[in-house]
């Protein structure tokens, strides 16, 4: 029974795929440019190959892309100006993947690959990568002839309450259950210790740890971070299985051993809650499985966000450049 209501879902979601969104097509590519989607994918998988880590980089990109000005690869753009120096936007990573991959379909398919389709390829091929769920990647998206530091201010933050967070993702079309699931990128994600150690000494004045982290996991955590030290190290998000897409986020979260506040505080709420129950019951079995499900359907929701598609912007030659 298990078993037909899975192949039922992924029925399910390659028609939904299908029909595209936000203008976007499936197969946009198969007839300009056919390899577009492989060459993406042999760039992020030798990547993957010399650093699993990447994988989280080039999701986090994307996410970031989406943000701002919806999905136009206005992240990409170099400047003293632009969107990718705004405090929020400075330990991103993945651009040189980004810059290798269009390197080499401009030398195949020249003016014909949008830097935010790149973007969209290679966030789906990093899941996939790192044992998550793949999904048919709806294209079309144009690059956006403007990047501005200033405009990344309202990007969702590590410190926000659930009340922030749900109203940064209500802004860009996406409600609680988006959220929650796209919260849990996070399996395979990194952070600094900067963006927690508060927690861990002295939280709100009070001289003693965020009472909602697990006390059990606060000495691991204090060991990894010390309070003088480092803030620049990096920690794992997903402290059971941090190279592997699964839903065990969920797990830790519902558990107390969430790193980042903004993460351990949908716990706290009632409606987010529950939808991080759903995915942390059952690991391995369907509901394990829900999590890729919905989650490919999050991300294609997400990646159709303020597009833009047919005349409007450009096709760039350089992604980190305006033609």
């Amino acid at each position: 029974m298990e078993t037909i209501c899975l192949s039922f879902l992924v029925i399910l979601l390659m028609v939904l795929a299908a029909k595209g969104q936000g203008g976007l097509r499936t197969n946009f590519y198969s007839s300009s440019c056919p390899k577009a989607e492989a060459i993406v994918r042999s760039t992020v998988e030798a990547n993957f190959r010399k650093d699993p880590t990447i994988a989280a980089g080039l999701l986090r990109l994307h996410f970031h892309d989406c943000f701002v000005r919806g999905c136009d690869g206005s992240i990409l753009i170099t400047g003293a100006s632009a969107e990718r120096n705004a405090l929020p936007n400075l330990g991103l990573r993945g651009f040189e993947v980004v810059d290798d991959a269009k390197t080499q379909l401009e030398a195949l398919c020249p003016g014909l690959v949008s830097c935010a389709d790149i973007l969209a390829f290679a966030a789906r091929d990093s899941v996939d990568l790192s044992q998550g769920p793949s999904w048919v990647v709806p294209a079309g998206r144009r690059d956006g002839r403007i990047s501005s530091s200033s405009e990344s201010s309202n990007m969702p933050s590590p410190f926000d309450s659930v009340a922030a967070q749900r109203s940064k993702f209500s802004a860009k079309g996406l409600d609680d259950h988006d959220l929650v699931t796209l919260v849990g990128a996070h399996t395979i994600g990194q952070t600094d210790c900067l963006f927690f150690r508060y927690r861990l000494y002295n939280y709100t004045t009070t001289g003693n740890s965020d009472p909602t982290i697990n006390q059990a996991f606060v000495a691991q955590l204090q060991a990894l971070c010390p309070k003088d030290g480092d803030g620049s190290k990096r920690v794992a998000l997903d402290k059971d299985s941090q190279m592997n897409f699964d839903a065990s986020f969920f797990k830790n979260v519902r558990d107390g051993n969430g790193i980042l506040e903004s993460d351990q505080r949908l716990w706290g709420d009632a409606a987010t809650r529950s939808i991080v129950q759903n995915y942390a019951g059952n690991i391995r079995g369907l509901l394990g499985f829900r999590f890729d499900f919905e989650f490919q359907k999050a991300m294609i929701k997400m990646s159709s966000i303020e597009v833009k598609t047919g005349t409007q912007g450009e096709i760039r030659k350089i992604c980190s450049k305006f033609n």
